[in-house]
């Protein structure tokens, strides 16, 4: 009995000691694994879910298809075109002349500056005419000497005091005399240049003292009456020119700036010749009023209006998508799915400002993708914002910028 008590002492105090660091440490790091392990699980569940939710989203994304591009229509319609003929041409004055002096001198006095406006007559330039002048002075004497002469044997002549041959010698002095004053005259208005008619002129080549020789250039002189435009135009298109066509001339804008509104004339003269060089005919048409936008010298745009007119389908040039096979539109239409760009080739005509004629694909009514065609293709779905489109023009006349 007294073995029996000490053997269940012993056990019991085994049990009921404390544990040791080793078991604390094993503890310790049973937690910590259980702990990772339960936060990848976490993390793991989590990036299930979100790969799950993203894969879900592109299966969506895939039966639903890639989402409308935005673009702008316009409904094909049908308007009326006049025919005209076009080419390129310059601007002549009706009337221009290099104005020169026509005796020698030196430059006494300058009447106009560079650029004025002058009548028909004026005073443009004086050349020195001091030796001139006095001459005719003498000249004048002489005359005045022979007439007092003349009247004095006439008188003599009649009261038989002197032959009749004296009368003619005197007759003969007076008219020499009146002959010289009237040279001289003469000498001295051709020292004085003016101008043949009115008209604008150009910068001033004199100045003040200079010696002029005969036909020195003094200045330009273009008329402001009318004004020239001649353009060629080919062969084949005699048969539809005829003398009062209207014209219109079209200048380009400058740097900066809005192009002037177009100019009106009509056409004044056909050539009857055609040019053998270059198969062509020279037409000259009259512009006549002029607001100072066409300079002599310039180019313009011309267009030759022909009386009849013809009626197209037009769209937007920035409609058509140009490609090695063909031209195309895209046709917006109404389906289950939305709107639909669906491509349809065209065949093309002739152009006027921003349009183009379709003369076969597109009937007058039908919707068209006008802006960002580019970006689509064949089905595509489309979201259609008209409010920020551009709205094409027969005649733009867009700011240079």
């Amino acid at each position: 009995m007294g073995a029996s008590a000490v053997a269940t002492g012993e056990t019991h105090g085994l049990v009921g000691q404390p544990p040791t660091p080793r078991r604390r440490k094993l503890k310790r790091y049973l937690a910590v694994v259980v702990g990772v392990l339960i936060l990848v699980g976490l993390l793991a569940g989590v990036k299930f879910a979100q790969i799950a939710r993203a894969m879900a989203a592109v299966k969506r994304a895939q039966r639903a298809g890639p989402p409308p591009e935005a673009v702008s229509t316009f409904r094909a319609e049908e308007q009326s075109w006049e025919q005209t003929l076009s080419s390129v041409g310059s601007v002549a004055a009706a009337r221009g002349v290099s104005i020169g002096n026509d005796s020698p001198g030196i430059v006494w006095r300058i009447d106009f500056e560079s650029g004025a406006t002058v009548r028909k007559g004026q005073v443009l330039v004086e050349l020195d005419t001091r030796v001139e002048r006095a001459q005719l002075a003498s000249a004048r004497a002489r005359q005045k000497l022979a007439e007092e002469n003349l009247g004095r044997t006439r008188a003599l002549v009649q009261s038989g005091s002197v032959a009749p041959s004296q009368l003619d010698n005197d007759q003969a002095q007076a008219n020499e005399a009146a002959a010289d004053a009237d040279a001289l005259v003469a000498q001295i208005d051709r020292k004085t240049v003016r101008a043949p008619f009115a008209g604008k002129l150009g910068i001033r080549l004199v100045n003040v003292g200079q010696y002029l020789g005969p036909g020195t250039p003094i200045t330009v002189l273009e008329s402001s009456e009318s004004t020239y435009v001649d353009f060629d135009l080919p062969q084949q298109d005699l048969s539809l020119l005829s003398v009062g066509m209207p014209v219109r001339l079209t200048l380009e804008a400058g740097d900066g700036g809005a192009a002037p509104p177009p100019s009106e004339g009509s056409i004044f003269a056909v050539n009857p010749e055609v040019d053998p060089t270059t198969r062509s005919i020279r037409v000259r048409a009259t512009v006549p009023k002029n607001d100072g936008s066409l300079r002599p010298g310039m180019f313009v745009d011309v267009a030759v209006v022909e009386p009849q007119k013809t009626t197209a389908v037009a769209i937007p040039d920035t409609a058509v998508v140009h490609a090695s096979y063909g031209d195309s539109v895209f046709v917006v239409e109404d389906q289950q799915a939305g709107e639909v760009a669906r491509q349809q080739f065209v065949r093309l005509g002739g152009t006027r400002g921003d349009f183009v004629a379709v003369v076969e694909g597109v009937a007058a009514g039908q919707e068209v993708v006008s802006e960002g065609a580019f970006k689509l293709r064949n089905g595509a779905r489309v979201a259609v914002h008209n409010e920020v489109g551009l709205q094409p023009q027969l005649a733009p006349h867009p700011p240079n910028r």
